[in-house]
């Protein structure tokens, strides 16, 4: 419980005859012992005086109303009617009683606007106004910990096994339904993570883990030696390995290993070998038919897509080259590992023992390219080798790992490429994220809330753009179709920085970032935020899904 004082909480509680001094100093020393620990805890923890006069004296000196959770039934209205429990444990938050559109949510730290707002949005979303109060961190760590084992104990699991992770079929069939499963359920990546007393099976589904099964513990290294036996790793060996499963004739799974403190986890990424490409608009792209030619269809230039880990950047790759490829181009791929089989196309997968990106791309300039795709720009040499391509009448396509768009030039530069290299070369760079599309089984229509109305104008006056906020949007209950989270698959929000001749003479001089931004928004640049509530309106995703992902409220 963060303080709002002028004047230590302590102080003040002594001054109303709450505690005494004595009670402060022995308080004051167990929180020397634990830092992390709260003066008001601590006193509660002590038993020092009545808790709900505590709580209710805090309360006061902060501004704020207390009120004691535990004790009697103070606590009406489910949870997760509200908001999901993940983001009551985040925000330390607990709404307990609800009444004519009113929501009273205990926070134990009242201080902490963000997580505030957070909870306040999701109930505006609701159509509901939140009543904050400050109780106790102690005693709101203990109910979320009853209701997750509740959770635990009584509701289904996300994703059942096709056999019994109880039973006493063998480690093979289990394996086999564990990535069946998965694979039915679109998971992206399979957990295996041994526990303390069970080992936990969970899938990344549209970018957020679920729990599947918990599988007994006796069963660990079955398990264990089997996925080392089908992924070719050494059976001996518990340190951390990488292989590889070919035995699903339609996926090739990359397989990781390390060892925890209970055994080895194993992560499963789970990569389809052949799928139909998605056209680039399916994906999200903004923008015209002509727009698109406009960024994509080039030579002698690098164009290059920015992102984090599993933000799409190579799905949106693939969505170009399937719309440049004609039987008149070759076009040569160097990927690890090739995640994607693509008739017509010559695909290289980099075998980290024998070549790199760069000695592979030097060996491909000699087979007469015209498009060349890079996996990903990791070095200064691949770099290099990859503007050389570009100034020779080549077209190069590559990601690299940033946070959007301007950051781009400056990665190049931080890996050893030139001004005027970067400048002469690199003529777009695109960033993207993925947003959870919400689940067209389960939403409900709304008006946009006067909070979520004030939030999109805000951003739009910061740079200079007109959003229609009078439209509607869509509360996500969730439902079984999306596993109860209220979305389902994700669509791409992007921004396009197309390198203009004022942007290339900035780069050559050695302009900062923000000054290379500064002319960009002068010009066609929009950031991601910019598309982001686009497709907010367009009724693809929520304003909250949207500010999970970026952060700008």
């Amino acid at each position: 419980m963060e303080t709002r004082r002028r004047q230590p909480i302590g102080v003040e509680l002594v001054k109303r005859g709450i505690v005494k001094e004595k009670d402060i100093a022995t308080a004051l020393q167990y929180q020397k012992e634990h830092p992390n620990r709260k003066i008001g805890d601590i006193l509660y923890q002590l038993e020092v005086c009545e808790p709900s006069i505590l709580i209710e004296a805090i309360g006061d000196i902060l501004g704020e109303k207390g009120v004691l959770l535990v004790g009697g039934n103070k606590i009406k209205v489910k949870l997760t009617d509200y908001f999901p429990l993940e983001v009551a444990r985040r925000n330390k938050a607990i709404p307990f009683e609800a009444s004519f559109g009113r929501v009273k949510v205990c926070f134990a730290n009242t201080n902490n606007g963000k997580s505030m707002n957070e909870i306040r949005l999701m109930l505006l979303n609701k159509g509901l106004v939140m009543d904050s109060y400050i109780t106790f961190e102690s005693d709101i760590d203990k109910i979320l910990k009853s209701m997750e084992a509740m959770k635990t104990t009584q509701s289904e699991p996300v994703a059942d096994l096709e056999v019994n992770p109880d039973s006493n079929d063998t480690a093979v069939n289990l394996v086999d339904s564990i990535i069946r499963t998965g694979i039915k359920r679109r998971a992206s990546d399979i957990h295996i993570e041994p526990m303390k007393d069970y080992v936990r099976i969970r899938y990344r589904i549209d970018s957020e883990l679920f729990i599947a099964a918990k599988i007994k513990k006796e069963k660990q290294q079955q398990l264990i030696g089997r996925l080392k036996a089908i992924s070719n790793m050494h059976q001996e060996k518990q340190e951390a390995q990488d292989g590889r499963i070919l035995l699903y004739e339609d996926y090739n799974i990359r397989v990781s290993s390390q060892p925890n403190l209970y055994g080895e986890k194993f992560v499963l990424r789970l990569l389809k070998k052949e799928t139909n490409i998605k056209d680039i608009f399916d994906l999200g792209f903004p923008g015209t038919e002509q727009q698109l030619k406009q960024t994509i269809s080039k030579r002698n230039s690098i164009t290059i897509i920015a992102g984090p880990t599993g933000e799409g950047k190579t799905t949106t790759l693939y969505s170009i080259i399937s719309r440049l490829d004609s039987p008149e181009i070759n076009i040569t791929t160097i990927e690890d590992p090739v995640e994607i089989r693509i008739p017509g196309l010559n695909q290289i997968e980099i075998d980290e023992n024998r070549s790199s990106f760069s000695s592979t791309l030097r060996n491909v300039l000699r087979q007469d390219p015209d498009i060349i795709l890079v996996g990903e720009i990791r070095d200064k040499e691949t770099g290099e080798i990859a503007i050389q391509a570009g100034q020779t009448g080549h077209y190069v396509l590559s990601t690299i790992h940033t946070i959007d768009s301007i950051e781009v030039i400056t990665r190049l530069r931080k890996l050893g490429l030139s001004d005027y290299d970067i400048a002469s070369t690199l003529a777009t760079s695109i960033s993207q994220r993925l947003v959870r599309r919400i689940c067209p089984q389960c939403a409900i229509k709304r008006e946009f809330t006067t909070q979520e109305k004030k939030i999109i104008t805000e951003v739009g006056k910061k740079f200079n753009v007109t959003f229609d906020v009078n439209g509607t949007t869509y509360d996500t209950p969730g439902c079984k179709f999306c596993n109860n989270t209220g979305y389902y698959d994700r669509i791409g929000i992007f921004e396009i920085l197309n390198l203009t001749d004022d942007l290339k003479e900035a780069i050559m001089v050695g302009k900062s970032s923000i000054e290379i931004k500064r002319i960009a928004l002068q010009q066609s640049y929009e950031p991601l935020i910019i598309d982001g509530i686009r497709k907010v309106i367009d009724g693809y995703t929520t304003l909250e899904e949207l500010n999970r992902k970026l952060l700008f409220f």
